[in-house]
């Protein structure tokens, strides 16, 4: 006989009294706290786009109950949307968010793409909610960028020049197997008849033609890529151009040939154009059109240079490099509040170097939180003349790393800009300010990158993939707002 009693244990006991889901977490869960701001927030966009497609067929879910489904996925480092489906049924704090549904996975895909653009509010409405809350001063805002790896290898990335030299060794070998089966095919028919089976070329034949497809449409689009880039390139110097000609300082014979060179500048531009030019990146999702875009390498002629490169899996991804190695990826951009480490800007781009990230990210936090940051901080990756400017003619305080000082530089030589921003950053109060710079703007992605495991993004292509980042940053300021010491249950934000 048992010396000891146990607890009782029935997993095959029913229910006497229907149960309540909201007694299957403990008491601040953050399932509930999740549950709790969504129902303050707007979906309007999102439930105004789902009216507006046809009535017929099967009813969709509820838009709230997929919105904190999705939330609270990326809250907890879950991103693949068949991950999510799955944990409708294995994870108590999704089924508690489902209430009892389990959406598929293509379902929960294609409402993460179906209402990208309502991210972007969503984005700003929980910042608000942070604002509410005290976790926003905008006091010092540090602005940094970091290599996200995209949805595809850069082994599947191919060189113009290696392009072209694949595409002429296909070319022959395409014409060695169609030889090789007309061969193949007269011997079958003298020896069995007309109409017999011949030796397996042809399936190699098909192989060789699809890839070569696929490298002529790749290079085509290299070409229109960089043929685009060179004719803004050149739209770029004619409105120099034209205002060097209007410059009154400027002198007669000067803005003579300025007019001139920007009405030439136009004609060669204008030449350029294709009927196929690729759209500019970030018009086709509404957002992002102030940002940089990567431009390809090209010649003067508006060819690709040969290093120019394309990614067969995610074709708008670049090969950039990251901690002195080289990854297929993208540039994610934070702009992040000193008062809490709460996200008050985000952006994407397909362009390596940060330098001209900064003007926009700074209109980006105006927009977000109603108001300019007192002070900026960023290393040297941002620095240049022109954004010291920016930051002058918007009142913002910059403390911008001017990198390691060259050797043999004198005051003659040097750029004046750079040695003042020099002078600043070593007085007492500019190192204290920039001394907070990494400790503010890096833990973030920190958090994201290895507390949430988000290291890859999951869809492919710019627009997707802002989309995505947006989502990212959006739950990194929910957990801040969750994790604060005076996180109460959220008021509506006001519309």
């Amino acid at each position: 006989m048992a010396s000891k009693q146990y607890r009782p244990w029935s997993p095959t006991q029913s229910f006497l009294l229907p149960p309540s889901p909201l007694e299957w977490l403990p008491a601040g869960h953050l399932a509930y706290f999740i549950l709790d701001v969504v129902a303050t927030l707007d979906l309007g966009e999102i439930e105004a786009a789902i009216e507006a497609k046809d009535a017929r067929g099967e009813r969709p879910y509820q838009p709230a109950m997929m919105l904190a489904l999705l939330v609270y996925a990326y809250c907890v480092g879950v991103f693949s949307s068949r991950k999510i489906a799955r944990a409708t049924f294995e994870d108590v704090g999704f089924r508690v968010l489902a209430g009892g549904t389990h959406p598929h996975f293509t379902t929960i895909n294609q409402f993460r793409l179906d209402h990208r653009t309502a991210f972007a509010g969503l984005f700003v409405q929980v910042l608000r909610l942070c604002q509410k809350a005290g976790l926003v001063k905008l006091g010092h805002v540090a602005f940094d960028g970091s290599k996200v790896a995209a949805n595809a290898s850069k082994h599947k990335a191919m060189s113009y020049q290696r392009m072209s030299e694949q595409e002429a060794r296909l070319v022959q070998e395409v014409q060695e197997l169609l030889a090789r089966a007309d061969a193949a095919d007269q011997r079958d028919d003298e020896k069995h008849g007309v109409g017999c089976a011949p030796e397996d070329v042809p399936a190699e034949l098909q192989r060789r033609e699809a890839r070569l497809a696929r490298i002529r449409e790749a290079k085509a689009a290299l070409e229109a890529e960089a043929a685009k880039a060179r004719a803004d390139e050149l739209r770029e110097r004619a409105e120099e151009q034209r205002a060097k000609a209007a410059d009154a300082s400027v002198d007669a014979a000067e803005r003579e040939r300025a007019a001139a060179g920007a009405v030439e500048s136009d004609k060669a531009a204008d030449a350029l154009r294709r009927d196929d030019d690729p759209p500019t990146s970030g018009a086709s999702d509404g957002d992002g059109t102030d940002l940089p875009s990567h431009r390809v390498p090209h010649k003067a002629d508006g060819t690709p240079a040969p290093t120019a490169q394309r990614n067969f899996t995610d074709a708008e991804s670049r090969i950039m490099k990251k901690d002195g190695a080289f990854v297929q990826g993208y540039n994610a951009q934070t702009a992040v509040d000193a008062e809490s480490q709460v996200i008050v800007g985000e952006a994407v781009t397909n362009q390596a170097p940060d330098c001209q990230h900064l003007p926009p990210m700074l209109d980006r936090v105006e927009a977000n939180c109603g108001q300019k940051p007192a002070v900026v901080s960023a290393d040297a990756g941002y620095f240049s003349r022109d954004n010291v400017a920016a930051c002058e003619q918007r009142s913002v305080d910059a403390h911008i790393a001017v990198g390691r000082e060259r050797a043999g530089a004198t005051p003659a030589n040097s750029d004046p800009v750079r040695e003042q921003m020099r002078t600043k950053l070593r007085s007492a109060p500019g190192k204290m300010i920039y001394a907070r710079r990494k400790a503010i703007v890096e833990p973030p992605f920190g958090q994201i990158k290895q507390a949430r495991g988000f290291r890859r993004f999951s869809l492919r292509g710019l627009a997707k993939v802002r989309t995505e980042w947006t989502f990212v940053c959006l739950t990194h300021n929910l957990l801040k707002l969750f994790r604060a010491p005076s996180a109460t249950t959220p008021a509506p934000v006001p519309a």
